[in-house]
């Protein structure tokens, strides 16, 4: 899987619902580190 490509979508899917980043972390439960991290493909799993 292509990390770059994956938070390149994860973040234009984000913006097209008008989410921020804490928002969709609140709505995922996860950290808005966590949310990041995927979007600039430094995630670890």
């Amino acid at each position: 899987m292509n990390q770059g490509k994956t938070g390149k979508f994860i973040a234009e899917k984000r913006k097209e619902k008008g989410f921020t980043q804490e928002q969709l972390a609140i709505k995922l439960n996860i950290s808005k580190n966590a949310v990041s991290k995927w979007e600039r493909g430094v995630s670890q799993s």
